[in-house]
């Protein structure tokens, strides 16, 4: 078989990155589509995954008209991309996917979450074979979408198949018992980013500040606008590969972004997520507040109130761990799933009685469109 899959962010390569490695040890011939963006090649490189670069997308703040401009060449690489390797089926999300497979007349499966903005769910709804999201997405995207309990980092964060670096302290240069804390500072340049805002500069400045009297800081700032010569922290500068084995040692993550927070809920690492000017709800995020993981806030001061808070408290650390076992183990290994539905060319009925077991129908009375 040949499978063709569309990865556009970090998150995507993670997300895919132990299928495809299964697939190609099962013999299929794998190909990811990708583009320059942040450290998305950089991880490919680092996993061996076999990819071509069919565009670039920069981290300074997002406009429509740039968003315009980029669309056509890059759609036009993709088709041609596509069209020349002559996938069987394809993953992905978004339009790129479903041109991919309308252009080639291959099967389509998307694989999404609770995407703050309609315009990929409805773009590409039309053209999926088969949708799969974790159960606590709010959206109804009709016959052909299934459910699975868990989250799309489970294909890598999952018990099953996530196993920390031992060697991360070293790499960091903090001692074995040294408290350090991860702070990630979002550049906001995605599409559905535009007009959002996080943590102001003054705040940046002063959570470090204050952070910084009780544990090491790390700061990863996604828009690199950090000037660090007088702030009592380091930049994190390890491999973006190593990012879950830093996260998963860390005392704490603070963050103005989605997909590390909720990473670090998921590694049993207090998760405190600042919301800023985004008032939108996410399934993700209010299923992983209930199971004590992660926390949001919409005022500053409470975010940074809170972390100060956790520092001090000794029992935090083996609490979320207790919590993080108890939650994340009854949860789908997303990598077997995809595998399976990989292998049966995005067709449910052909999946096993077990695999399709581990998928429900979204029903309309689960939904929140």
């Amino acid at each position: 078989m040949r499978i063709l899959v569309l990865a556009n962010t970090p998150a995507h390569v993670h997300l895919y990155r132990h299928a495809v490695d299964r697939l190609e040890d099962a013999g299929h011939d794998v190909l990811v589509l990708t583009r320059e963006y942040a450290c998305t090649t950089d991880l490919l490189d680092f996993y061996g995954m076999p990819y071509r670069v069919y565009g670039e997308h920069g981290t300074d703040r997002y406009s429509k008209l740039k968003f315009a401009r980029e669309l056509g060449g890059q759609f036009f690489t993709i088709g041609r991309e596509a069209r020349r390797f002559d996938p069987d089926v394809i993953f992905g999300r978004g339009p790129y996917a479903a041109y991919a497979g309308t252009l080639t007349r291959t099967p389509v499966v998307l694989v999404l979450d609770d995407e703050p903005t309609a315009f990929n769910h409805t773009i590409s709804r039309p053209f999926a074979n088969c949708i799969l999201s974790p159960r606590v997405t709010r959206r109804d995207l009709g016959d052909d979408h299934y459910t699975f309990d868990g989250f799309k980092e489970c294909a890598y964060l999952h018990p099953e198949v996530f196993e920390r670096d031992a060697n991360v302290r070293e790499f960091l240069g903090v001692e074995p018992d040294e408290q350090y804390i991860l702070v990630r500072f979002n550049a906001l340049d995605a599409f559905h980013d535009t007009d959002l805002e996080g943590f102001k500069p003054h705040q940046r400045r002063d959570l470090v500040e204050r952070l910084s009297e009780h544990a090491t800081v790390f700061v990863s700032d996604e828009g690199d606008e950090m000037d660090f010569r007088d702030l009592p922290a380091r930049p994190y500068e390890l491999h973006p590969a190593l990012i879950h084995d830093a996260m998963a040692e860390a005392s704490l993550l603070v963050a103005d972004t989605g997909t590390m927070a909720t990473e670090a809920a998921l590694l049993g690492t207090p998760a405190f997520r600042y919301r800023g000017t985004d008032d939108r709800e996410y399934g993700e995020f209010q299923e992983l507040e209930r199971a004590g993981l992660a926390e949001q806030f919409d005022e500053y001061a409470a975010v940074r109130d809170r972390s100060l808070e956790i520092l001090t408290d000794d029992d935090v650390p083996a609490r979320w761990q207790q919590r993080r076992q108890e939650y994340v183990s009854d949860l789908v290994n997303l990598s077997d799933l995809l595998v399976d539905v990989a292998e049966s060319r995005g067709a449910i009925d052909r999946l096993s009685s077990s695999t399709r077991q581990t998928l429900q129908r979204k029903r309309p009375e689960q939904a929140q469109l």
